[in-house]
């Protein structure tokens, strides 16, 4: 595997730090809420709902938002600006989590944290295109995702101790372990805005304002000619659904279904683990695999994961789907970030990337509301769960078509 430049290596540390604020929100932050919710007598079966709800509302905005503030992005000198920002803003408010005592102020806490993380990504994923050269974009992605998993462990590991073994009292383990997460989130991201340069960038014609919203439209009504790309952020959206439905709900899925809280956790850090080499062996395949074959297995890896998720009851199967989401979570995730920055422009990669993430986290939101409703009126979780296999037939299908197509 190719040396990491210094860049390479200070965009990969981005990764490592905003991946303890993913991995804390899909496993210790659900039981915190679930806590909060029951103290207020929120019964078993809303609180999955709600929390659903919540993440969908983040992703909704963010599908809004994504778009617009990526195409400023794309502008001389903004995009570091604003990716700093959206991040710095994202650990402060993952900081605050342990001042809200009611759970609906939680939730609305949560909803801006997760906002601005995900607008973080929008903006780092399009600086790829700045820090390596197209044939090592496969390498560098994978890497990212995979430093993340191994690295997001250690805060996560801590904040464990401190809240399961310490002997402090609850309210004071989890004020220490959000404050511990948005520190690590912090040092991870000043490597990389110190480093960073805007390569690729536009300059504005008449106003950054006037000029944003004229390339969006421009983009948006001739994207249906880029068949390519089209077809590949349509797949996307469906595969990915899938995908970012599982890793939201995976604790919040086990504790309604009565799964113990301390297996579950054990059981995501061991998703972590099993990530990481996971991820790496990606990164040493695309140098020798064909990118968009690669992508497909993992889709069908994921469609045989939901099926099996739908039978799940009892902490040793979801063991088992801990470690196979580990398996192929990297991969799928960094080829497509990497498949998908080869064939935009690169002058507009912050405007691409706003849509990409339209069709990324945007699409989570569909996955996320059926898994909400369906729980809430039939009390039927698995029901929910089933829905997401349709997702990755839908995706494969659209992205085997998109692979064929020319550049």
């Amino acid at each position: 595997m190719k040396k990491l430049t210094k860049l390479e290596f200070k965009w990969i540390c981005y990764d490592i730090g905003n991946s303890a604020f993913i991995l804390l929100v899909s496993t210790i932050l659900p039981i915190y809420f679930n806590s909060l919710s029951d103290a207020a007598g929120v019964a078993e079966s809303d609180y999955l709902s709600y929390w659903s709800y919540a993440t969908s509302i983040s992703t909704i905005i963010v599908a809004l938002l994504g778009p617009i503030l990526g195409t400023i992005a794309d502008y001389r000198g903004n995009k570091k600006k604003v990716f700093l920002s959206s991040a710095l803003l994202g650990a402060l408010a993952l900081a605050c989590f342990a001042i809200p005592s009611h759970w609906l102020s939680f939730l609305v806490l949560y909803i801006c944290a997760k906002i601005c993380y995900s607008l973080s990504l929008v903006f780092y994923d399009s600086m790829l295109v700045d820090v390596t050269s197209e044939d090592h974009m496969d390498s560098v992605s994978s890497q990212g995702y995979a430093f993340g998993y191994i690295g997001s462990c250690i805060p996560f590991v801590i904040s464990l101790f401190i809240i399961l073994a310490s002997g402090l009292p609850m309210h004071t383990a989890m004020m220490i372990a959000f404050v511990l997460n948005a520190v690590w989130w912090i040092v991870f991201t000043l490597p990389l805005a110190r480093a960073y340069k805007q390569k690729h960038y536009i300059e504005p014609e008449r106003h950054v304002i006037h000029d944003t919203f004229a390339r969006l439209g421009k983009t948006l009504s001739s994207i249906k000619k880029e068949k390519k790309i089209f077809l590949f952020l349509l797949a996307f959206f469906f595969f990915i659904d899938g995908v970012y439905t599982i890793i939201d709900l995976a604790t919040a899925y086990g504790t309604s279904l009565g799964l113990d809280s301390t297996g579950l956790l054990l059981a995501l850090l061991f998703t972590q683990i099993v990530a990481f080499p996971a991820s790496l062996l990606f990164a040493s395949l695309s140098k020798t695999q064909d990118t968009a074959k690669l992508i497909k297995i993992c889709i069908l890896a994921y469609f045989c994961i939901a099926c099996f998720a739908i039978q799940l009851d009892n902490i040793v199967e979801f063991w088992i789907l801990a470690g196979a989401v580990g398996c192929f979570q990297g991969g799928i995730q960094a080829l497509s970030r990497s498949y998908y920055a080869k064939i935009i422009p690169d002058n507009a990669s912050g405007e691409y990337f706003g849509l990409f993430d339209i069709c990324g986290k945007g699409a989570s939101f569909l996955g996320l509301l059926v898994v909400g409703i369906v729980t809430q009126y039939t009390g039927q979780q698995n029901l929910g769960v089933a829905a997401l296999t349709f997702m990755f037939l839908i995706g494969y299908f659209l992205f085997a078509k998109a692979a064929k197509l020319e550049k």
